[in-house]
């Protein structure tokens, strides 16, 4: 089966319960029509770049899945349908990605040390460019 990873954003003023049924609504929909949800991460209240439908903040819940595409597209037609979800984005990949994403990454001393490990001075070289 392909991989895919989706991402939606629900609205500012349902309570983080109310974003947890929808995200357990949705994993539904892909385990009855014979996906699964490999990795779930709950990203919290985040603010938005613009406002959407009046809307400065949302949350924000991302799926890893192991599903057909018509159990995706399913799950998709379901999230235009519900008034609380604002966005949702979903993309195919070729692997699912391990461990925790980029944005539950650890951030101060480990996101330090991962920077020191790169040598900004090092100089890049583009294939194919001419020099």
């Amino acid at each position: 089966m392909p991989f895919y990873e989706c991402v939606f954003i629900a609205r500012q003023d349902i309570s983080a319960s109310a974003v947890d049924d929808l995200a357990n609504k949705f994993a539904g929909v892909i385990t009855e029509n014979g996906g699964k949800v490999t990795k779930r991460e709950d990203w919290g209240l985040r603010q938005l770049a613009y406002r959407i439908e009046k809307n400065r903040k949302g949350h924000y819940v991302l799926f890893n899945l192991d599903a057909p595409a018509p159990a995706v597209k399913e799950m998709e037609r379901l999230m235009g349908l519900s008034e609380d979800i604002l966005r949702y984005m979903t993309i195919r990949v070729e692997q699912l990605e391990e461990g925790p994403s980029v944005m539950m990454a650890p951030k101060g001393r480990d996101a330090k040390e991962a920077e020191e490990k790169f040598d900004f001075d090092e100089e890049f070289v583009v294939e194919g460019s001419a020099e």
